[in-house]
């Protein structure tokens, strides 16, 4: 897949921008809106006038972003959420019930694995985990009429790269809807044009780029209410949103059965400030993914022995053969430093200069953390084993600095 970034440069600055008046997105901080009349107010709340009925389920500002992320990710629309938790909630709430199933495949970032793992399924909400290539499980499983098949772009930390098309070409089959991950990759992975369902993003990572605003995004495909896999008799539930709102259903389903009850909302000033880390989203994706690449080769050269760079770009990976035929331009930020123990994990992170030591990717900053410390240090050595994460495990995510000074620090800190 190949991303014109010059096109999305042109989109985006445009996208977030008024050709008259105040060129800058508003922000409209306001929770409640007047309705001209009681006609107007009845023909909002039945979705018939198109106008602000309530924060909790959407907001002109929020409209802005959302018309935006959907224009770049091919969708039909777009709602943005709280958090990237809150898109992925919001997603799970509205489509399943007690006692359906979701498969998940591949690796995925602690906090989707607690939410799905434990959280959803307090709630009776089956789950099952398989390897991105583990394709018997995944027929098996879709075969036997699982509502939902989620993954991420690109496994947090594990790097995983999933094939993308066959997946996707198996849920088509077997008519279940797909939901993929796609904070990592914005612009190089689109997944509505390879035949996604439903897309998400945590917007405070790539999207907005500064660490600034909390933020995350369901984006959708639209519906087509005579022949589409929300018509399935498993999705009964569902059937009367496809019926009312006709391409619209997604939208429907999303807003008034789980929104409107659980106000997961993005807040006015978030997606103001999301959007204007978007307008630069294109020429950011692109530098970092020249330089993540540069740098996982150049370290992988010159870094001691005991500590090993994993990224699909090194020849030795396991996924390298697919980044070379699916990714061409980069699979996302990431990098990851295998130290072998914890002890040199904590003495590397502790020797660096300019890397930022946090929990948070897609920065324009370079950024480190120590797993099994942080994010999972919650989690079983058989779950930190399936994701990917071991005692000496370091992620990185590379950012805007110059490839030379990010070596720099890291060659500087791994010799003491």
């Amino acid at each position: 897949m190949h991303t014109d970034f010059e096109h999305y440069n042109t989109l985006l600055v445009h996208a977030t921008a008024n050709q008259t008046g105040a060129i800058g997105p508003a922000v409209i901080p306001s929770a409640a809106f007047g309705y001209e009349s009681a006609q107007e107010a009845e023909g909002i709340f039945a979705g018939e006038v198109q106008k602000p009925l309530y924060a909790r389920v959407g907001n002109p500002t929020n409209a802005k972003l959302e018309a935006a992320l959907a224009r770049m990710e091919g969708g039909f629309g777009a709602i943005a959420t709280s958090s990237g938790m809150g898109a992925l909630a919001l997603v799970m709430t509205a489509i399943l019930e007690a006692g359906d199933e979701v498969l998940c495949i591949g690796g995925f970032f602690g906090g989707t694995y607690t939410l799905v793992r434990e959280t959803f399924a307090r709630f009776g909400i089956q789950n099952s985990f398989c390897e991105v290539d583990d394709f018997e499980t995944i027929e098996a499983k879709l075969q036997s009429g699982i509502k939902m098949v989620l993954f991420e772009s690109v496994g947090n930390p594990s790097l995983t790269l999933p094939d993308i098309p066959r997946i996707l070409t198996l849920c088509k089959r077997y008519e279940t809807l797909s939901v993929i991950d796609n904070t990592a990759t914005p612009l190089l992975v689109r997944p509505i044009e390879l035949g996604a369902d439903i897309v998400m993003h945590s917007t405070t990572k790539n999207i907005s780029g500064f660490a600034g605003p909390l933020g995350g995004a369901v984006v959708f495909r639209a519906v087509d209410p005579q022949r589409d896999t929300l018509l399935n008799e498993k999705y009964a539930p569902l059937h009367k949103f496809v019926k009312k709102a006709g391409a619209k259903a997604f939208m429907a389903i999303l807003k008034k059965r789980a929104l409107r009850d659980m106000g997961m909302t993005a807040s006015a000033m978030s997606s103001y400030i999301t959007m204007l880390g978007l307008e630069t989203l294109a020429l950011r994706v692109e530098r970092i993914n020249r330089s993540v690449a540069e740098v996982a080769m150049r370290l992988a050269a010159k870094l001691p022995e005991e500590i090993t760079v994993n990224h699909p770009a090194l020849s030795q990976s396991p996924d390298h053969d697919r980044y070379l035929s699916d990714f061409p331009q980069g699979c996302g930020p990431l990098l990851t430093l295998e130290c072998g123990t914890k002890a040199r994990a904590f003495a590397l992170l502790d020797r660096l200069k300019m890397v930022i030591k946090t929990a948070n990717i897609g920065d324009n900053r370079t950024l480190a953390l120590h797993m099994a410390s942080t994010i999972y240090r919650d989690f079983s050595e058989e779950d930190r084993r399936y994701l990917g994460v071991t005692e000496g495990l370091i992620r990185v995510s590379i950012g805007l600095e110059s490839p030379d000074a990010i070596v720099e620090d890291f060659l500087q800190a791994a010799q003491g």
